[in-house]
């Protein structure tokens, strides 16, 4: 390899930059508009212009990626995490186009990111597994029988979902049905394809997960463990290596089942074998991640490895360049920062960076994609950054956390550091008895958390493109929509309202996130209720629900199918009156006789 075309984006695109930079590769970014000014793309060593505007036009587009490949020069391709990552077909098409593809064979993705294909797999090595259906499901009915015959939680799971969507979890029965109706929207907008599968949930549980590394030459290595269980919406935010808390005895029994997996399935390259580990210590297979993990930093803290640089080595088909499972170096912990607001449900935001104070010091890395100044589309994922500590045992790698945290500053627009800075203190976290679970969030943290002031849209975060010759030759520019606004020459301004106007309205209905409006619950003119739900948005292909701030008759302004922003008024409630005036009779007088 030579030239590596990196297939994404932000903090993990600057990522692999740099492992490039360090393995002595040539690298090439590509961007959709919204990306044209970030660091990524500063970074790279070319930079090719996807043309378009959204995901699906950009960084989900086969082709545009391999036609930039081909036009680069680029002779491999790493797609990084989210996006194409886990696509078979994506791969598929970097090999047929003559590329390297830095990531496991096209059938093992396949095989692996079908869950009931990876299911039986865990079967058939002994890994432990709780109930599940005979595989997906076809109706809600099939899902309610499920859950009266074996009891409740259930998960309702998208049979090639990840990532969190397509992913529910039903604790009332009179909720499966409609759950098990979400999760497949939800698996359609994220996966294209809707298959759903049912089994036994393990209530308050652990997330541990395996860092496996598997090369061609028949060598599959567990190179350690990770807990991920302080998650939000089935997402995770914080995430520690080694895992902490686990008995010899569990820790030998993951160990071995994902060596198991992963070398009965061929897997090569880097990947992720995840666990749900209950209070009383059953342990059950979850999924295979099929890609490098977020959280991949924590092993490399922990083990002195080059996660990305050994995706290279592999690919190039050089043997992974340790031998056995290595002995945990210290304590590594991984705060995500996503721009979202923990005041208000962890919603999504989008808007400028004014102001980006990173920490530093022994034991701090930081691994961004933003800078002041930087902009967060709304189309795209809230992940702008990471903050990794370390510290000779977990006490140590907290203290230094505390302190990092503390010096770190965003401004601008919302983000989660407030939240980290209240769960690094609690001692569900932080004390030597560790009892976060996956809903932890939901259920056991109490803190009130202030809702930061919503942000205004990002100025340019597009590109006007048109075309002009030079020496006789049709070149295509994009000139950024700032620079003409600043000219005063935008083409079709429109004015836009701050997001607060709404505040003093009560009556107004506003997007709670940035995203796709995907349908209406409701028709114009129809009378509500006070928190009905009205409509369902798609952020980041997970579904937010519009609910209603007073009770009247609803007139909808915006249309199912559109973008919006975040505090955009789609609908507005004429209020029904609080009372109505009753008129009683008054008898008439009685006329003299």
């Amino acid at each position: 390899m030579k030239k590596v075309l990196i297939a994404n984006r932000g903090e993990i695109a600057v990522r692999i930059i740099r492992a490039c930079k360090d393995y002595g590769l040539a690298s090439v970014a590509v961007y959709a508009d919204a990306d044209a000014d970030a660091m990524f793309v500063a970074q790279a060593d070319e930079a090719f212009s996807l043309n378009g505007a959204t995901a699906k036009e950009t960084y989900l587009d086969i082709g545009r990626l391999i036609a930039v490949a081909k036009c680069s020069g680029a002779d491999a391709v790493h797609p990084g995490y989210g996006f194409l990552s886990e696509r078979a077909e994506f791969a598929q098409a970097v090999i047929d186009a003559g590329l390297t593809w830095i990531g496991p064979d096209p059938k093992v993705i396949e095989s692996l990111g079908d869950k009931l294909k990876a299911r039986s797999i865990a079967q058939k090595v002994g890994a432990p597994l709780v109930a599940g259906s005979d595989g997906a499901i076809s109706s809600p009915a099939e899902a309610l029988a499920f859950a009266r015959k074996f009891g409740l939680p259930i998960a309702i799971k998208a049979a090639h979902g990840g990532g969190g969507r397509g992913l529910k979890i039903a604790r009332q029965l009179d909720e499966v049905e409609e759950l098990f109706e979400s999760a497949t929207r939800e698996a359609v907008a994220a996966f294209g394809r809707g298959e759903c599968y049912v089994e036994q949930f393990l209530d308050r549980p652990r997330h541990i997960e395996a860092q496996v590394l598997a090369d061609r030459l028949g060598n599959v290595l567990v190179v350690g463990t990770r807990d991920c269980s302080l998650q939000r919406r089935n997402q995770k935010l914080v995430e520690e290596a080694p895992a902490p808390f686990l008995s010899t005895e569990q820790r030998q029994k993951i160990h071995t089942a994902s060596h198991d997996i992963c070398a009965e399935a061929g897997y090569t390259g880097a990947g992720t074998v995840e666990f749900l580990l209950s209070a009383d210590g059953v342990i059950s297979f979850l999924e295979v991640n099929t890609r490098l993990q977020v959280e991949h930093p924590v092993t490399e803290e922990t083990t002195g490895l080059d996660l990305v640089i050994e995706q290279f080595r592999i690919a190039e088909g050089l043997p992974v360049s340790i031998t056995e499972t290595p002995e945990p170096r210290g304590h590594a912990i991984e705060f995500r920062i996503n721009i979202e607001d923990p005041g208000r449900g962890f919603l999504p935001s989008a808007g400028e960076i004014t102001e980006f104070v990173a920490p530093s010091g022994p034991g701090v890395r930081l691994d961004s994609g933003v800078s002041g100044g930087s902009a967060i589309p709304p189309m795209f994922d809230s992940l702008a950054a990471k903050l990794i500590v370390w510290g000779s045992t977990r006490e140590q790698a907290i203290a230094r956390a505390r302190r990092a945290l503390s010096e770190f500053r965003i401004e601008g627009v919302p983000s989660v550091l407030p939240f980290h800075r209240a769960a690094i203190e609690h001692a569900d976290f932080a004390g030597t008895d560790f009892r976060v679970h996956t809903r932890w969030i939901e259920t056991d943290f109490a803190e009130t958390l202030e809702a930061a002031a919503r942000p205004l849209p990002a100025a340019g975060t597009g590109l006007l493109r048109g075309h002009v010759e030079i020496d006789g030759k049709r070149v295509q520019l994009g000139i950024p929509d700032a620079f003409l606004r600043l000219l005063g020459q935008m083409p079709g301004q429109v004015s836009q309202s701050k997001a607060g106007d709404a505040d003093n309205d009560a009556g107004a209905v506003i997007a709670p996130v940035p995203g796709l409006l995907v349908h209406w619950n409701v028709s114009d003119g129809a009378i509500v209720e006070k928190n009905e739900i009205l409509a369902i948005m798609d952020v980041m292909k997970m579904e937010t629900a519009v609910t209603a701030p007073v009770a009247g008759t609803i007139t909808i302004l915006a249309a199912a199918g559109s973008s919006q922003t975040a505090g955009a008024v789609i609908a507005r409630i004429e209020p029904s009156s609080a009372a109505k005036t009753i008129t009683v009779p008054m008898p008439k007088p009685e006329t003299p006789t």
